[in-house]
């Protein structure tokens, strides 16, 4: 025999055995731990505190006991597990913030609705509800089945008589091994009515709309209000969905135009300590203006959580936005899953009232059983203590002439017919029991008997008298613990819109991005008080983009790169003017060498002088030649617009890039120019270009030469009086053109040559600008890291064969980079 098998070692495939540990395990949490029985609605842990609190006489109408001789009790009889694990059940039992009913009443801190511990279960002491006594009613009347505990030492339930719908009632909630449950509380009265409804019409089909005509949705033990009645029905329908849970506010009006949110009621099982610390971050951090201070004054009288607000705020807006960042609306999701016949079942909200009544049935004739034997069998004994009286003499001489107990039982058994449990009684009663009044009593007491024995008899025959029971006793049940209900329905979900302009104080300011990438807004005040010239920026940096707009407003960053920033203007660093801004990659994921292009102002207010939105198109031109236009409105706020840039123009591959980006009025009349590095210069109508989206290439607009692309690109209104060009090549040649000069043409095009072609270094554009505005200042600058300043018109005007001017202090600049219109230089004369 091999070693193995003599050691008792087998070889056993380990995925085998996981699977089948696993599997237990899985079928014990699922049946015994985690999950509500569909009867009583109670886990085996919750089930055996009760039994244990109930067989120690641990009730209502007893002192408090310690909470940890109640543990002990638990843990030494029934529930062999870690002794926090049952206190923490018992905690929740007992808070009113979690259950509907509370089926423990606990004396001491048992935790609160910010989260915070219950203190040990040394400090503090506990005793069942009243209400939990109606689960245990009857348990001893043979109602329930009975199991082994742990140890086989003492018997314990397998389910509580449960004499209300706890399930309903208190709901539950837990996680499993591939399940998990969650069943909202509901209110006593309206679960008993539907109840009644069900049992009154027993034998006929009810509907979920009748059913709901009663039960009209969860009642939360923190109130608040449940929105859609739609999604409601649909999740008692199939036992999963989910509703719209949203706080009780009321908004206060006080002195000098200010107002306050009072919330006094938030949404089930939210904690409130991290929803106010989540409000005052919103406030702290700035993400609305508005807030000036968040205070919870709840106390034991109930939630009182107070939001203040500043001047003139609209506190609706401000209300709308918490609803959408905060937990003050939340979405309720049902999964009521339980144990039904020892399976997880999802259940339905008819499924549930009908498995619950089931049970109840079950238990009433169960008692009414036991009941019906323990009367039949006193009435035995009565009937023969009543035939005792007619032969007292005779049954006295047979006692005093037996030998013992025993003897004079069998005698009577013998000479008079008794059975044996009549012979016992007669042997132990006392004499004195033989009075004419104690005779009355035992015939009153028959006659009693006979009555209960023919109720009992008629419930167990008749259905119909066993749902009367029934109801009789969920009336009591109602009646002994009235409970209006807390949580509001209302039919409609209200959709929560967020005005953002309404969040945000109306101010006027300077905005300011420059070509390196800083950007900030700047206060009238600190701007009216600062040079405006001075800008704070880095050598051979300039702004690209200096308007004064408000704080309503946004602006549109394109990018080489084809994507584009939406930056509302309040969410800009208020900075004074002469200070540097804070760079755009400190707060946006950017590409490699990814530079801005143009920025763009997005009005938001309706009552701005500004061109309309809706009615204005950003026309993109890239270096491989196409271009497109879409609409402003388009280059909306998107989810994480605070951190990414998205997509405004399809690059054609990776070496493509954003060249040029042009507001143009839809009605308007325009011309688009373009000039190649090679110097190729081509004009046609900008209706030519079609209106496409975000996610869009674009059309053709230049056919290229082989090794050339766009430099720059100019959209030029028709009406203009002589527009011009004003262009730098890399060899320092400066060269001013009217726009006439380039000839009118179709897109797709190649274009003429607007500079001379030279065979050794031929002239390439690098730069050019379009000069809309008559003479304005121009900088040029070299890699040397100096600039130079001329006037637009100091630069004769050129025909396109001529290569223009050299540059005069070519020598100071070196190699030239770069060419722009002084803009702050623009502003400071007030040119528009």
């Amino acid at each position: 025999m091999p070693n193995s098998e003599k050691s008792g070692v087998q070889e056993l495939n380990f995925s085998a055995i996981i699977g089948d540990r696993f599997g237990r395990y899985s079928k014990y949490i699922i049946q015994d731990r985690a999950l509500p029985d569909i009867r009583d609605g109670l886990k085996p842990v919750q089930r055996r505190i009760l039994y244990a609190m109930y067989a120690d006489s641990n009730t209502a109408d007893k002192p408090y006991r310690k909470s940890a001789k109640t543990v002990g009790n638990v843990i030494g009889n029934y529930h062999p597990h870690g002794d926090s694990s049952v206190y923490e059940a018992m905690v929740r039992m007992s808070q009113s913030w979690k259950n509907r009913l509370p089926l423990i009443d606990m004396h001491g801190n048992n935790g609160s609705m910010d989260g915070d511990p219950a203190a040990a279960m040394r400090y503090t002491e506990a005793r069942l509800s009243k209400i939990a006594s109606s689960l245990l009613s009857d348990i001893h009347a043979d109602t329930v089945d009975w199991m082994l505990n742990f140890d086989d030492t003492l018997e314990e339930p397998r389910v509580l008589p449960a004499r209300f719908p706890n399930l309903l009632v208190n709901g539950s909630t837990g996680i499993s091994a591939g399940y998990a449950t969650d069943i909202p509380p509901h209110n006593l009265a309206e679960v008993i009515d539907a109840l009644i409804y069900l049992l009154e019409h027993d034998g006929k089909t009810v509907s979920l709309d009748q059913i709901m005509n009663f039960i009209k949705g969860p009642d939360f033990p923190t109130g608040a209000i449940i929105e859609g009645l739609d999604d409601l029905k649909a999740a008692y329908q199939t036992g999963q969905g989910k509703v719209v849970v949203r706080s009780k506010v009321e908004v206060e009006s006080l002195k000098a135009g200010k107002s306050q949110l009072l919330i006094s009621e938030i949404p089930y099982d939210i904690n409130k300590g991290k929803l106010v610390q989540k409000i005052d971050e919103i406030r702290l951090n700035k993400k609305i203006d508005g807030i000036v201070d968040v205070r919870d004054d709840s106390d034991i009288n109930g939630v009182s959580i107070v939001v203040e607000l500043k001047r003139d705020v609209d506190p609706d807006a401000i209300l709308a936005y918490l609803y959408k960042n905060t937990d003050l609306q939340v979405n309720y999701h049902f999964n009521m899953v339980a144990i039904d016949n020892r399976r997880p079942v999802v259940c339905s909200l008819p499924r549930m009232l009908e498995a619950y009544l089931d049970h109840q049935k079950e238990v009433v004739t169960r008692r009414t059983r036991y009941l019906l034997d323990k009367d039949q069998k006193r009435l035995h004994i009565v009937d023969g203590l009543i035939r005792v009286v007619s032969i007292l003499d005779e049954v006295i001489a047979t006692i005093r002439q037996s030998e013992n107990k025993a003897d004079a039982k069998d005698n009577l058994v013998k000479q008079y017919d008794f059975s044996m449990a009549q012979a016992e009684a007669i042997v132990t009663l006392q004499l004195y029991r033989l009075t004419n009044t104690d005779i009355t009593a035992l015939q009153a007491e028959k006659l009693d008997l006979n009555e209960q024995i023919q109720m009992y008899q008629n419930i167990l025959a008749n259905e119909k008298s066993l749902n009367r029971v029934l109801i009789k006793e969920l009336k009591e049940v109602k009646k002994a613990f009235p409970s209006p209900r807390r949580t509001q329905l209302r039919e409609e979900v209200k959709e929560v819109s967020v005005e953002r302009t309404l969040l945000i104080p109306q101010e006027q300011v300077y905005v300011s991005v420059t070509r390196e990438g800083y950007m900030k807004r700047t206060s009238l005040r600190s701007f009216g008080a600062s040079d405006t010239l001075d800008l704070g920026s880095r050598d051979q940096d300039y702004p690209i983009f200096v308007r004064e707009l408000s704080t309503h407003d946004a602006i549109v960053v394109l990018t080489s790169c084809g994507n584009y920033l939406h930056i509302p203007v309040n969410e800009l660093p208020d900075i004074r003017w002469k200070d540097l801004g804070i760079h755009w990659s400190q707060n946006y994921q950017l590409e490699a060498g990814e530079e801005i292009v143009a920025v763009f102002a997005q009005t938001m207010s309706q009552d701005s002088a500004d061109i309309n939105d809706d009615r204005s198109n950003l026309v993109l031109v890239t270096a491989k030649g196409r271009a497109k236009q879409t609409p402003l409105s388009e280059f909306t706020t998107f989810r994480s617009y605070k951190t990414r840039s998205a997509q405004a123009i399809k690059l054609q591959d990776a070496s493509d890039r954003l060249v040029a980006a042009y507001q143009a009025h839809q009605a308007g009349r325009y011309d688009l120019v373009l000039l190649t590095r090679r110097s190729y210069g081509l004009r046609f109508n900008l209706d030519q270009i079609s209106s496409q989206g975000l996610k869009a290439q674009g059309v053709m607009a230049i056919k290229l030469k082989d090794d050339d692309c766009v430099a720059a690109a100019f959209v030029i209104h028709q009406e203009l009086s002589r527009p011009q060009v004003f262009l730098l090549t890399q060899r320092g040649n400066v060269k001013r053109i009217d726009v006439a000069e380039f000839a009118a043409s179709n897109r797709a095009s190649v274009g003429n040559l607007i500079l001379k072609e030279l065979k050794a270094q031929p002239h390439r554009i690098i730069g050019a600008v379009a000069l809309i505005k008559g003479n304005v200042p121009l900088i040029i600058q070299g890699d040397t890291g100096q600039q130079v300043e001329l006037q637009a018109f100091d630069i004769p005007l050129t025909s396109r064969y001529n290569n223009g001017s050299t540059l005069a202090d070519l020598d100071k600049l070196g190699q030239v980079t770069n060419l722009h219109i002084a803009r702050l230089k623009l502003l400071d004369e007030q040119d528009d």
